[in-house]
């Protein structure tokens, strides 16, 4: 006790400050953390309203990799893009205008005004002839006044907004046939059809006593001159997608009806160049009362009909000719030329071979053979017409129609009933089943390996893009969908479960012509060259999704004619889903900007390091102006 000394005044104080220190950094700490939480919780969209672009956070990366060496810093901006010329730049500031009310429908390639220049023999007016590029329209179509968003499938089918499609032509031509009915603000789809008073699920039930409709060996069906697509419609119910087309003429919107209701249609007609499909794409093949000149210009148009059928595929056909004996005066025809026009088709179906397997009442079909053994052996005696040499079965672009039989792959045995080309499995195995087109080789550099790889990836790329569109995410909220590059149809496939459909588009640019494929596993699609408008109605897609578009058509035509083109069949309120390099979506990101949609530009589902970035729009509802009014929106 003698050498203890309590603590001097001096030293209190000491203690006392190091106390007092001590606390102020917990304090801080404390605010430090609490700063950083509350980021967090703001960035990740708590508690705050967001628009339909989901602001999830990105997909972290770790920070070790495996045989992970010393990298070797670069402090220089990767993901740069060169700035625009002044002029550019301000032309970006100000907003695209609209169009005038009057374009609300426009069809670029299918435009009244420039079709009469064409000839109209063999409805070559009707064909696809698009504008020059100094015809083009730099505007944003709009959409009629009192646009609303359509009903959801699939109510659709059986019903329409009138303001969306204000055409009661069809109501008054076509009323006693049940087509369409006009009741106060919307129009309704009875199913009926020319040659289907009693509907079109009667009707299907008819052609199921036919041929079989329900073990999944038909899935593809191509119906010519569709009208308002009821018998697509209907099919779908029996899995069984239907690629419905038919002309922009005289019966006023008819294809504009399908793609409201959410079926499948594009604007088409049997002139003078091929359908845009590969061939053996279809498992069948239905005209009702289409007016196709079957049997004149040497078959052609069956000929065609024959490229896009599979083998063993068959052919439906009612209406004139079929059962003229009971028809002929209520057609307005003699009996004479009936009976003339259905010898015509007959002698045409025997000659490619065709199998008439039953006519019963007012209906009637023949089936493809499964390979042209036989075929070959009987062309000498039939003659005509010869098997086509030296040509590309599946090229399908502008490429003529010709009068020669498109020659089925060579089969290894002689046997009648081997399949040509690949047997396909039956759906919906047949979606993930390695395509015929690819089990043999026939396209190169792609794999069994690829296929089942491109599949996996569309199915983690779909999951992540689900959460940050939960429009796409939200069941039933979206119908029709377009894949502008569709590639493998993986991306359709990933969506296989939900109640959409996609149109999957290969362009005619991409490096492997893949389409045959997209058939062979069950989907549709069509080709398309992105340098031109595309042959459909304004607000034909509610979602449209676009893979290194922009990249393969770099130095082909301008960005902001295509991404016009995507804004005129876009529906307001839909979104569109961008993959491609930053720097191209830099650029894109500032004409949408103009065109008044949302959107940001996320990060690859692999994480931020990536170069292909994702670029997330919603396009803004907007309608032409009441017809007393005349200012942009």
């Amino acid at each position: 006790m003698a050498n203890y000394r309590w603590p001097s005044k001096l030293s209190k104080l000491s203690l006392r400050a190091k106390h007092t220190n001590l606390y102020r950094v917990i304090l801080i700490a404390i605010l430090c953390a609490a700063s950083y939480f509350v980021g967090v919780w703001q960035h990740s969209g708590g508690g705050i309203s967001r628009s339909p672009l989901s602001n999830h956070e990105l997909t972290s990366v770790p920070c070790t990799f495996p045989h992970q060496t010393t990298p070797i810093l670069n402090f220089a901006a990767s993901h740069t893009a060169p700035d625009p010329p002044p002029t550019v730049t301000a032309a970006r500031v100000a907003q695209i205008p609209s169009c005038g009310v009057e374009f609300s429908e426009y069809t670029p390639c299918e435009f009244v005004n420039r079709s009469l220049n064409f000839p109209r023999e063999r409805l070559i007016y009707r064909e696809r002839h698009c504008p020059k590029k100094h015809e083009i329209l730099r505007c944003r179509i709009p959409a009629p006044y009192g646009y609303t968003v359509p009903f959801r499938w699939p109510e659709s089918r059986d019903v329409a907004w009138f303001a969306n499609v204000p055409h009661t032509e069809l109501t008054v031509e076509k009323k006693n046939q049940n087509w369409v009915r006009y009741e106060k603000d919307r129009f309704l789809f009875p199913g009926g059809g020319t040659m289907f008073p009693r509907g079109a699920d009667a009707y299907i039930d008819e052609i199921g006593r036919l041929i079989n409709l329900k073990d999944g060996s038909i899935r593809t069906a191509i119906d010519t001159g569709c009208g308002v697509a009821s018998f697509g419609a209907y099919l779908m119910s029996r899995n069984i997608v239907t690629m419905s087309f038919a002309p922009r003429d005289t019966h006023e919107a008819q294809v504009q009806f399908a793609l409201e209701r959410g079926v499948p249609a594009i604007i088409g007609v049997l002139a003078s160049i091929r359908l845009p499909f590969p061939a053996r794409a279809f498992d069948i093949a239905h005209c009702s009362r289409c007016l196709i000149p079957w049997g004149q210009y040497n078959g052609t148009y069956l000929i065609e009909v024959d490229r896009v059928l599979r083998p063993g595929g068959y052919w439906i056909l009612s209406g004139p000719p079929i059962n003229w004996q009971r028809h002929w005066k209520g057609w307005e025809r003699t009996r004479d030329d009936l009976n003339s026009e259905q010898s015509q088709i007959e002698r045409v179906a025997r000659s490619l071979c065709w199998k008439k397997l039953v006519q019963r009442e007012d209906l009637a079909v023949w089936q493809k053979p499964t390979n042209h053994i036989h075929c070959k052996r009987n062309r000498i005696a039939l003659r005509r017409p010869p098997f086509c040499h030296r040509t590309l079965p599946d090229q399908a672009w502008y490429t003529k129609l010709e009068t020669c039989l498109t020659p089925l792959p060579e089969v290894t045995g002689s046997e009648i009933k081997e399949v040509a080309g690949g047997q396909l499995v039956r759906w919906p195995e047949r979606l993930n089943a390695v395509p015929p087109r690819i089990k043999s080789g026939s396209l190169e550099g792609i794999t069994e390996d690829d296929l089942v790889s491109n599949t996996e990836t569309w199915q983690r790329r779909v999951s992540y893009y689900k959460k940050y569109d939960q429009q796409l995410a939200e069941t039933g909220r979206y119908r029709n969908l377009l894949d502008m590059n569709a590639h493998l149809g993986g991306f359709a496939s990933a969506l296989v479960d939900d109640p959409v459909w996609v149109m999957n588009v290969v362009p005619v640019e991409a490096s492997v012509n893949t389409l045959g494929v997209i058939y062979e596993r069950g989907l549709i699609g069509t080709y398309q060259n992105w340098c031109e408008a595309m042959s459909t109605y304004p607000r034909t897609y509610d979602f449209i999704h676009a893979d290194s578009v922009f990249s393969l058509y770099k130095d082909r035509c301008d960005m902001e004619d295509i991404l016009l083109e995507m804004d005129r069949i876009l529906r307001p309120k839909g979104s569109v889903i961008i993959r491609d390099d930053i720097d191209v979506l830099t650029k894109a990101k500032k004409i949408t900007d103009a065109m008044q949609w949302e959107g940001r530009i996320g990060d690859h589902e692999n994480g931020p390091l990536e170069r292909e970035k994702i670029l997330f729009l919603v396009k803004e509802y907007w309608t032409a102006p009441a017809p007393d009014q005349s200012s942009d929106p």
